[in-house]
């Protein structure tokens, strides 16, 4: 292990020590001053600076009780009947500025007495972001200490997604390795996505099924190997590719037959899978207008309702999960409670509500840029707005540095803003409250973790521009 490097301590003020063993904090009121500075260390820094950054977040958190949990024992409960469904888990995928995000939802979560929500990123994020999957944990537990919080954190790799464009087995090894970086920075939530090999070319559902149930059984098997000592992840599977048709029961039989097979055969009576995501209609970052707004969508509630039941009652889920909620207008919400909903997932809107805030002359050079690099792929019916809506993400990465050293004021205004965003969805999705629910079922304990796991932690290297939704 390398040595302590000189400085880094100094940045928090020493409000925590080392002894070669432990992460001991000192002082919390200076740690929680100070500890965004760990997290710029993260973000902007490579190396041994980043990874020992990370690795103080994650212990300092540690030493305060606040643990990375998984939410499987609730949602098995909820299966059984044990927990009456009144609530539906919003995930949410903080693309820009994920620390002042995650801030904003723990601000959110307490004045809700909440402990259902759920921090999420998107294999495909990774890449349009610039960051590791550490770099993302770093910033929401470091967000935890900044605003007092105790107790699980919730992290969960979202669309760990397969890409049909390249050899099986090339994405089978790819996945895994995400996997294990995911549960060395403490992802014990992971959504395993192979529904981009569903071939509806074949007759048969069976057949249309059959390659994303057997990869999906095989990335269940391996992660489940990966588990932590006294830790039973919450894994999920994928039926349908969002932004096709609305899944169907005989699509929901057919896969899990053909990944119950598969799972049995790879591991024997392994664990299977907590939840099943399912497409109603919705589509990731909604469908932007010419004039920059959303048009109406119609959600499927009764497949929700339909399918959610059959998860349950014959597969012994917690429920089905809905993607591409976020920018789905507000009345909606409390529907996917009365359906049984499981889980939403919620990106673009927060996303959004950033480039709301973004000085006028960062957002010219903002558009300049994407004028620049994805003019080719502007459709000529489009509208600036359409345009923009449609590539923004990929100016997350070059313009990281940038927005994370915007003035502080900024900064505020947006926490401000996406705090009122949480605490309106966490409302409506029945979350005031779940904090005694979560408290009672989950159980956060403490898991080894080491220098060296976040010393590999990289950005992914490869174009997935084939996975975006």
């Amino acid at each position: 292990m390398s040595l302590l490097p000189v400085g880094l301590l100094s940045l928090v003020e020493d409000s925590l020590a080392w002894d070669g063993l432990t992460v001991q904090v000192r002082s919390e009121p200076r740690l929680r001053r100070t500890v965004h500075r760990l997290v710029e260390v993260s973000a902007l820094e490579k190396g041994e600076r980043a990874a020992w950054a990370r690795f103080l977040v994650r212990g300092a958190a540690q030493s305060l009780g606040i643990f990375p949990a998984s939410i499987e024992a609730l949602y098995r409960a909820r299966a059984r009947g044990e927990v009456l469904a009144t609530w539906t888990a919003p995930a949410f995928n903080l693309r820009v500025l994920p620390f002042e995000g995650a801030r904003a939802v723990f601000r959110a979560a307490r004045r809700l007495d909440a402990g259902m929500f759920i921090f999420e990123i998107a294999r495909v994020e990774l890449d349009w972001t610039g960051q590791s999957l550490a770099e993302y944990a770093t910033a929401v537990l470091a967000a935890a200490i900044a605003e007092g919080y105790r107790g699980a954190v919730f992290l969960q790799g979202d669309h760990f997604q397969a890409s049909a464009n390249r050899p099986r087995w090339k994405e089978k090894t790819t996945l895994e390795a995400l996997i294990r970086e995911a549960v060395l920075a403490g992802f014990f939530n992971m959504d395993l996505d192979a529904s981009t090999l569903v071939d509806l070319r074949h007759p048969q559902v069976q057949d249309q099924q059959f390659d994303n149930a057997v990869l999906t059984a095989s990335l269940v098997a391996f992660a489940r190997s990966l588990q932590p000592e006294g830790v039973s992840f919450s894994l999920g599977g994928e039926i349908g590719e969002v932004g096709g048709h609305v899944t169907t029961e005989e699509e929901l039989h057919a896969f899990m037959h053909l990944f119950r097979r598969a799972l049995h055969a790879l591991s024997g009576d392994a664990a299977g899978l907590s939840k099943v995501s399912i497409h109603t209609g919705s589509a990731h970052g909604g469908i932007v207008l010419a004039d920059g707004s959303f048009a109406p969508v119609n959600i499927d509630f009764e497949a929700i309702q339909r399918l959610g039941q059959v998860a349950r009652q014959v597969y012994g889920m917690g429920g089905v999960v809905q993607h591409g909620a976020s920018t789905l207008p507000l009345d909606l919400f409390p529907a996917f409670v009365r359906y049984g909903t499981l889980e939403v997932h919620l990106a673009t809107a927060f996303m959004n509500t950033f480039f709301e805030h973004l000085p006028e002359d960062h957002l010219r050079a903002v558009q300049a840029w994407l004028d620049a690099r994805y003019r080719n792929e502007r459709r000529a019916d489009q509208s600036d707005a359409q345009f923009y809506a449609a590539v923004r993400m990929h100016a997350l990465a070059p313009f990281k540095e940038t927005f994370l050293r915007l003035p502080e004021e900024i900064h505020e205004a947006v926490m401000q803003d996406w705090e009122e965003q949480f605490v309106v969805l966490m409302e409506r999705l029945g979350c005031a409250g779940t904090r005694s629910l979560v408290s009672q079922w989950v159980d956060p304990r403490a898991v080894p973790f080491y220098l060296e796991d976040y010393w590999m932690q990289s950005t992914p290297s490869e174009d997935m521009s084939d996975l975006a939704g």
